[in-house]
């Protein structure tokens, strides 16, 4: 089979990575991809955005099927556009990926159908916004409406906070239109945990739980980003509450989706919190998570072609994935200044020290070939991730390696996965 792989970051690298893997695939096709796909096939120079370009490059190759990694590219309507043209294509059509593009959607689809969240309120004018946080107890969540690469959510402690946050996003359009419509909830306490899902519209198939660690620097302090680093296993789900997540989430989900006429065919990946009055649901994401990807798919034993496919065929009852039961810990290391401004084109050292080193893959994100250089090419630049018999040796393997890789201001957390 011919694989295109649609997106450029460590996500899709990971894809590729595991794709590779199947004795079913004769090549993947990358676009637009980054240094490290590059090894596992062919980078396509088309924009992940672009989908009329895409549509024909996949109908020239006779593409088999097309992953699509990126939200945008889910929310723009690729899998309607591929469809329309008798294409295979994994991913939810453009309406059921509104469940991730629009949170007040989201949070509409959760009260509907009984999903447990957070108490909210949704404004689409700041002025009503400010005067509703004047009465609320704090801290209080306060989210972009659309998709903001993961960085539109802000924990305010304080009214101030809250009105320079609101002014940020409504007025000043930090978040352009993604941000000019804003949710704001309760904040709720526990431990975030991550779970992903295939859905194929009649069945789920829940993958293991995983930790994503979302805040810049250490402590979880600092802006949010897309991601800094995970962890899987985590640990944090006992049987009662993957019962729980099952019914009220997963088995709510699917009957919303029936009574609501959404086509969901794809990855759902509700982010969680495990709070003292039970699981309740941050967001929900119709994609692979980034950096999740990287660590569920080093635990994955099973064919991943298999998985993907079944969901299209609406088969997945007859899939039974296999995992390893070690841990992956994923590391990122970041260019300085992500999430805000940071600078491009930074050579990198030390990748070919860095993966000799045990239990090591090496997944590219914002990397680029120049001549006989791989150089710095987005805001996260690799995932180093490391499989072992336990947290504590994979989180050493993870920053050993990380440790022989060098590029002009390099930022990194270092507490991924510490307990």
């Amino acid at each position: 089979m011919k694989i295109l792989i649609i997106g450029s970051g460590g996500r899709e690298h990971a894809l590729a990575w595991k794709l590779a893997q199947s004795p079913r695939v004769e090549k993947i096709f990358t676009a637009p991809g980054n240094a490290g796909t590059a090894t596992l096939g062919e980078n396509v120079p088309l924009s992940a955005q672009d989908i009329p370009a895409l549509l024909a490059f996949a109908k020239s190759k006779s593409i088999d099927l097309t992953v699509v990694g990126p939200d945008d590219s889910l929310a723009d309507g690729i899998v309607d556009g591929f469809e329309k043209e008798n294409l295979r294509i994994f991913g939810p059509c453009a309406a059921a990926a509104r469940l991730e593009s629009s949170k007040i959607f989201a949070k509409e689809f959760m009260r509907r159908h009984g999903i447990p969240t957070a108490e909210s309120r949704e404004f689409t004018d700041s002025l009503e916004a400010h005067d509703w946080c004047k009465q609320a107890r704090f801290p209080l969540v306060i989210k972009a409406d659309g998709l903001a690469l993961g960085k539109g959510v802000i924990i305010a402690q304080t009214p101030l906070e809250a009105a320079l946050a609101i002014h940020r996003s409504m007025d000043l359009g930090v978040f352009g239109d993604a941000g000019r419509q804003v949710v704001v909830e309760e904040f709720l306490e526990g431990p975030e945990c991550s779970l992903h899902a295939l859905v194929d519209g009649e069945n789920t198939c829940l993958f293991p739980e995983a930790r994503d660690h979302k805040r810049a620097f250490d402590g979880d302090t600092g802006p949010n980003t897309g991601g800094m680093g995970t962890v899987s296993p985590v640990g944090a789900l006992n049987p009662g509450l993957q019962k729980r997540i099952q019914t009220e989430v997963m088995d709510r989900f699917l009957a919303g989706i029936k009574a609501d006429g959404l086509k969901f065919r794809g990855m759902l990946f509700p982010g969680l919190i495990l709070t003292a009055n039970g699981p309740k649901v941050l967001e929900f994401n119709c994609r692979f998570g980034d950096p999740e990807t990287q660590v569920l798919l080093r635990r994955l034993k099973s064919d991943l072609l298999d998985l993907l496919e079944a969901c299209i065929d609406g088969t997945l009852a007859q899939q039974t994935p296999q995992w390893d039961d070690r841990t992956a810990v994923c590391v990122v290391l970041a260019s300085g200044g992500y999430p805000a401004a940071y600078e491009k084109g930074k050579p990198i050292t030390g990748l070919a020290a860095a993966e000799a080193e045990p239990g090591i893959i090496l997944f590219h994100a914002g990397t680029r070939q120049t001549g006989n250089d791989i150089v710095t090419n987005g805001g996260r630049v690799l995932g180093v991730t490391a499989l072992a018999a336990d947290v504590q040796t994979a989180r050493d393997q993870a920053y050993a390696a990380a440790d022989r890789i060098h590029f002009d201001q390099c930022q990194r957390r270092e507490d991924i996965a510490r307990s």
